[in-house]
């Protein structure tokens, strides 16, 4: 097709930035995905605004901060008028094909009650046309393919339980039962091809989603043990009574539940994540199953270059979230390290080669790619409910002026339905059982709701933020000012989706 103008939109699920541009790429095999760095503009600061899955993925396809969208939790529904990329897309003429998942909880109001899309969390945002359901909790069509492959019957319960040996010791990175080519992710591309080959003549926008290196941790050979063996960067806990993570009321509790949080399943469910060789296996699983994304992601695009679409296509290859991998004895993304919320960024427009191969070093934040999408689609009004600005400057090779000098995350740690460990010991309600970050490139303010102690980091001098200086007189003109900036960004970024138009005689103002 001439002129053809495609978007390829990957979403990675649990990906932590250090194992594309850090310490542990280093260690990984990620031949496809340094390849399209080295093709392609890299976003070395990049960051999440929301955790866990739903509410990140609700920033990442609204453009806005949860504080607007307020899906703040796996489960609380998004209000049916808000603005998304999909329903932006159809405005372009693009039908927005959902391979994979949004974990988009739907709005109560806009179903009936006896409706079963709002019986689960995993839904898809309106406006997608899911061409393929990959949802965690569900994935019917992979499981039919596993089903026709052959494989002895199993209850879905025991898919991601590895298999052991009768004749061998048990191991944590024993196998899956299937074999790599008919992985969740070889299934997830496979898919993907196949509605793509038929659509090489028309523009289209495709977002796919891996659930892998997402938990439970368990890979097909060979990539289960593939770095079993591998000198890599260990967990850096901090065990000492007297550390944070044990005195800060919010960190300990936290350091409690992690007692019960499983990573695994089958015979290592209950193994202790806090032993070192525990912690190095499961840790070198997780690159296994990123090497396996990487060889997925390779396969799509060798598809763009056989097809003739790789220079026609923006590639944006992202993540939700980060994973802390027993960093300060945490595992999983629900907490307020730099682990959790730092993650890659990786966008290639064919339309401007000068910044390909380049880094970007200054502060991005997951609700700038919505809007970066819709510009580059030819979107010249964006709507006033986006919080994120377009990164097309980057792509071009220029840095845009009064850019942005810190990123803004939230992570709410209550429940509805049941309260929480952290509402009942810290006796605080619903509407308090929250958190606000301001991350610059020296300080990050932590901002507990409920009257819970506030932290304040010198990323510069402490980059593992194991040092609270909010209590520390020398830096009380830091806290203040780091809270003025919080309030003020608050206050710039309030929701603005109708607030910025004016009714009229003459008609309605910036509609």
């Amino acid at each position: 097709m001439k002129n053809q103008k495609n978007v390829l939109f990957i979403v990675i699920d649990q990906l932590r930035a250090d194992c594309i541009f850090g310490s542990l790429a280093e260690k990984i095999q990620l031949p496809n995905i340094n390849k399209l760095i080295s093709d392609s503009t890299a976003f070395k600061a990049h960051y999440s605004v929301a955790n866990p899955c739903g509410p990140s993925r609700a920033s990442l396809l609204t453009g806005q901060y949860a504080m607007n969208h307020r899906s703040v939790r796996n489960g609380t529904p998004l209000n049916a008028n808000t603005v998304n990329i999909a329903e932006q897309m159809r405005k372009l003429r693009y039908e927005p094909m959902l391979f994979g998942y949004t974990d988009t909880s739907l709005d109560p109001r806009s179903v009936h009650p006896n409706d079963p899309a709002i019986a689960t969390y995993e839904q898809s945002m309106p406006g997608f046309s899911e061409k393929l359901e990959m949802r965690l909790e569900e994935s019917y069509p992979w499981r039919s393919f596993i089903k026709q492959q052959g494989y002895p019957d199993r209850s879905y319960d025991d898919f991601y339980k590895p298999v052991q040996d009768p004749n061998g010791p048990k191991r944590i990175d024993a196998p899956a039962f299937y074999r790599a080519e008919h992985s969740d992710s070889a299934f997830l591309t496979d898919q993907t091809i196949q509605t793509l080959q038929v659509r090489t003549e028309q523009n289209w926008f495709a977002h796919v989603t891996y659930i892998r290196p997402h938990p439970p941790f368990v890979a097909p050979e060979p990539y289960n043990d593939m770095y079993a063996n591998t000198d890599f960067a260990q967990a850096k806990t901090f065990n000492d009574s007297n550390s944070l993570d044990h005195t800060h009321p919010y960190l300990a509790i936290q350091q409690e539940l992690m007692n019960s949080h499983e990573v695994v399943q089958g015979d290592f469910a209950k193994a202790d994540k806090r032993d070192p060789e525990v912690a190095r296996t499961m840790r070198s699983m997780y690159l296994g199953l990123i090497t396996e994304v990487d060889h997925q992601v390779g396969r799509l695009i060798d598809f763009l270059k056989a097809t003739d679409q790789y220079d026609s296509t923006l590639i944006v290859v992202t993540a939700d979230h980060g994973e802390m991998l027993g960093d300060h004895g945490i595992w999983g993304k629900q907490t307020i390290y730099d682990k959790a919320i730092h993650i890659p960024l990786i966008m290639r427009d064919p339309q401007n080669s000068v910044a390909h191969g380049s880094e970007v070093t200054a502060l991005t934040e997951s609700v700038d790619i919505m809007p970066s999408i819709l510009h580059w689609c030819g979107m010249e009004k964006l709507p006033n409910a986006l919080n994120g600005s377009s990164l097309l400057p980057f792509l071009q090779g220029v840095t845009p002026k009064h850019w942005r000098e810190h990123i803004f995350y939230e992570l709410e740690f209550g429940e509805p339905a049941k309260p929480t460990l952290f509402q009942t010991r810290l006796d605080i309600d619903l509407h308090q059982a929250n958190v606000a970050i301001l991350r610059e490139e020296k300080y990050k303010l932590v901002h507990f709701n409920g009257a819970l102690a506030p932290l304040l980091f010198d990323l510069e001098s402490d980059p593992d933020e194991t040092i609270n200086l909010a209590d520390n007189a020398e830096y009380t003109s830091v806290l203040v000012d780091m809270l003025q900036k919080m309030l003020n960004h608050r206050m710039d970024n309030a929701d603005r989706s109708l607030s910025d138009m004016q009714v009229s005689a003459q008609g309605t103002v910036n509609f």
